[in-house]
């Protein structure tokens, strides 16, 4: 609406004067006034004045109490509009009160202030909000259709080895079964043959035994002689043996062990992210510049170093300094990480090695040809994974090392092209999953691949802000196999799922330049900021 204090066909000009377009009003003598006219309109003290910007005239109202008073001041105690009467009067007078305009004015700021971040920040983080929703109800749709599959096919296999062993224990009956019977055929054919033989015996006894009865004479002498008694040969049966047939005893089903024997699932449940992050502990270090690289020994103890210090330095919470180490070449270390021993190994860019410190001592547990060792973290099976560049800095891969072997190589994806960006920085992560998270700051991604090395995905920053500004530097990842990665030169840390869905930033806790990131088993992260100082943030509640 065109305001009609400039309006062409009817200006408003000054009451005293005449001079248009004046910048005051007289709200409680109704009058316009320029700058030249204001003091001769103060001047007038046989009546009360009150003099506001001319946009705002109007802002005064009769008092409700006090019918020829205006109201010029507000009871912030009462939260109403007052006029010198009630100022004065003893209902408002232990109260606060402030003059109209300034109270008006701080609140048309707030108004400004509040309509800005609500268009500029509110509102799009909650459209983001929404848009991202759908897109996680389908993730756990599909998590959900996986764990589905992953059931079926572990169920299938239970099934059919428990047909096998079934079919496995028939067959033994079957061949028990066998023998048994060509045992007893065996016998029987035995019996069988013997039987005849028996009988005739018989009968020859009886007719020799019926001609003695009579008259002898030398032909029966002769058959007396000639007689060979079989009775021995026929009281011993062929062998005979007892058939025992097994009896099976069925196992009381066992429930916990069949779910023992199917597997197991992590503990399911909902984790909410905090809007605004808490501090918990704030560090401050011996570095004055560089602090790139900080990784948990404890929940109560951090690894740290800088990019211009070859001295690695062990805190604790309170900023103490319980330990130091210095590099064995003399050189600055590239990157640190602890085993789950508890020892602490670090990659030596310009000596080619990577060194494992325990105790006091200082081991080379590997030193290569050709390549220079960059990013470096310890796995859930002590695993070492490093990145390494190319002595031409054109070439660049992530290798695994079982302790000073190697067991696997992953530089190409399917399509025989680079999975990573040649030289710049590059740090790594192993995600609960397995999956190997690389910090590629020369692509402007988080790239992921799997733990056999094939490409997963390529995060290159949230989708509500496309074209903007990505380099990512230090990567984490913790028990939600989420992946937190630093943004320094935007002062944040971006959060994706495993799947590289974009959750959230944290960028509201004053950081400044955030580089390297580890977490502890709580899933506080520790965040070294390039100055100096290592901060503990509460990011889930």
């Amino acid at each position: 609406m065109e305001d009609p204090m400039y309006s062409l066909q009817d200006v408003i000009r000054c009451d005293l004067c005449g001079t248009p377009v004046p910048p005051k009003h007289c709200d409680i003598c109704h009058i316009h006034l320029c700058e030249a006219c204001l003091g001769k309109h103060l001047s007038d003290e046989s009546k009360d004045h009150y003099i506001v910007p001319f946009k705002l005239r109007g802002i005064t109202s009769k008092c409700t109490k006090h019918s020829t008073e205006v109201c010029t001041q507000l009871c912030t105690t009462c939260n109403i509009p007052v006029c010198p009467l009630c100022v004065d009067s003893s209902e408002h007078e232990q109260h606060r009160k402030t003059d109209i305009l300034t109270w008006f004015e701080t609140k048309r700021e707030l108004m400004q202030k509040d309509l800005q971040d609500l268009e500029k920040s509110i509102y799009p983080r909650y459209q983001e909000a929404a848009t991202n929703i759908p897109v996680q109800r389908a993730d756990v749709n599909e998590r959900s259709q996986k764990l589905t599959t992953a059931l079926d096919k572990q169920g299938e296999a239970l099934h059919t080895e428990i047909d096998t062993i079934i079919q496995g224990m028939k067959s033994d009956i079957d061949d028990m079964d066998a023998q048994h019977i060509a045992a007893l055929d065996q016998q029987e054919v035995a019996i069988n043959h013997t039987i005849p033989e028996i009988t005739q015996a018989i009968l020859d006894l009886k007719r020799l035994l019926e001609r003695l009865q009579d008259k002898l004479d030398t032909s029966d002498v002769c058959l007396v002689s000639e007689y060979t008694s079989r009775t021995e040969e026929f009281r011993n049966l062929p062998a005979q043996f007892q058939v025992t047939i097994p009896t099976f005893t069925p196992q009381e089903i066992n429930r916990e062990q069949i779910h023992q024997q199917i597997g197991s699932w992590s503990k399911p449940g909902i984790t909410f992210l905090l809007d605004e992050p808490l501090i918990l502990t704030d560090i401050q270090t011996d570095y004055t510049r560089g602090l790139c690289i900080v990784s948990c020994l404890s929940d109560s103890e951090l690894w740290t170093c800088g990019s211009y210090d070859k001295i690695r330095r062990l805190y604790n919470l309170q900023g103490e300094l319980p330990r130091s180490v210095q590099t064995k070449s003399g050189d600055t270390p590239w990157d640190i990480a602890v085993t789950w021993s508890g020892d602490l190994v670090y990659t030596d860019y310009f000596d080619r090695s990577i060194n494992l410190v325990s105790g006091t001592q200082i081991q080379t547990l590997i030193t290569l040809q050709g390549w220079k060792p960059c990013g470096l973290c310890s796995t859930a099976s002590g695993d070492l994974l490093v990145t390494m560049d190319s002595d031409d800095r054109k070439q660049t891969k992530v290798v695994r090392y079982s302790g000073s072997t190697e067991k696997q190589s992953i530089q190409w994806d399917d399509q025989g092209k680079p999975l990573y960006s040649s030289g710049y920085y590059k740090y790594l992560s192993e995600n609960r999953n397995l999956d190997i998270c690389v910090s590629d700051r020369g692509a402007c991604a988080v790239v992921v691949v799997s733990a056999a090395g094939k490409l997963r995905f390529r995060y290159t920053g949230p989708p509500s802000t496309p074209g903007e500004s990505f380099h990512p530097y230090g990567i984490t990842t913790d028990s939600q196999a989420n992946i937190l990665t630093s943004d320094p030169n935007n002062h944040r840390i971006h959060i994706i799922d495993q799947d590289g869905l974009f959750l959230r930033f944290i960028h509201n806790c004053g950081l400044q330049k955030p580089w390297g990131l580890c977490v502890d088993s709580r899933d506080n992260l520790f965040v070294a900021e390039y100055r100096s100082k290592v901060k503990k943030l509460q990011y889930y509640k």
